[in-house]
């Protein structure tokens, strides 16, 4: 009777760190930065109306500086990643047997005899020479280089969809209760968000999102209250 053969097959969290980063960084700024733009400004005895322009040019000016910002940074990452890939290109040109050794120590290092780790070094080299080198000597994938067009629209994109919300409880609240709603809204998002992060990235959910909730009771806080000030000396 034939056995079957079962296929091991691991999930591992930090292949999604990348777009994880992104995306988390831009949904949860996107909530804390609009919704305390919205409460300043109502705080400051602000009508309905300039607070909602407050909030759509939140929206708009936060989604393109976090395209920028994500795609400055990630290519400069990039830019790294490539230099070193062409230096190591060039040291394996110019220096082959060297690099060879040098591969050769990293599996020493790791526990390997000597003679099983040029053993080792060799057939990594024939298979893939820059790849062996760059992935066990510089922590390089080709495979896994920074993609900054990736990471400029997945922030863009979500700083855009989730500042949506404090925007929409503004338009769906009672001028009464117009800021209780977009603070309340906000914090439940971004409690929400915090354990939803943590849970992606296999990090204990209630202190993620215990800290992402504090960090925006004190931000909009800190905004109403100088909203308030402003206000009342403008006013």
């Amino acid at each position: 009777m034939a056995r079957r053969r079962h296929t091991h097959s691991e999930t591992h969290r930090s292949t999604r760190a990348g777009w994880l980063r992104a995306a988390v960084l831009g949904s949860n700024d996107a909530i804390v930065s609009t919704a305390s733009l919205m409460v300043g400004v109502a705080a400051s005895n602000a009508s309905r109306t300039a607070t909602l322009v407050a909030g759509v040019a939140g929206l708009v000016a936060g989604s393109m500086s976090m395209a920028v910002g994500e795609f400055v940074s990630v290519s400069s990452q990039r830019d790294a990643e490539l230099a070193d890939i062409a230096r190591e290109e060039q040291e394996l040109a110019s220096s082959p047997e060297l690099e060879l050794q040098e591969l050769a120590g990293i599996y020493v290092k790791r526990g390997l005899d000597a003679k099983l780790a040029l053993q080792v070094a060799r057939q990594l080299s024939a298979h893939d020479e820059i790849g062996a080198h760059l992935q066990d000597e510089l922590g390089i994938s080709r495979d896994a280089l920074a993609a900054p067009f990736h990471a400029a629209w997945i922030s863009a994109t979500s700083f855009a969809f989730f500042a949506m919300i404090p925007i929409t409880a503004l338009l769906l609240a009672s001028e009464a209760l117009r800021v209780v709603m977009v603070v309340a809204a906000s914090l439940v998002s971004l409690a929400a968000l915090g354990a939803f992060g943590a849970q992606l990235g296999g990090a204990p959910l209630v202190r993620a999102s215990v800290r992402v909730t504090v960090g925006g009771i004190l931000a909009m806080a800190i905004t109403a209250a100088i909203g308030k000030l402003l206000g009342v000396s403008v006013g």
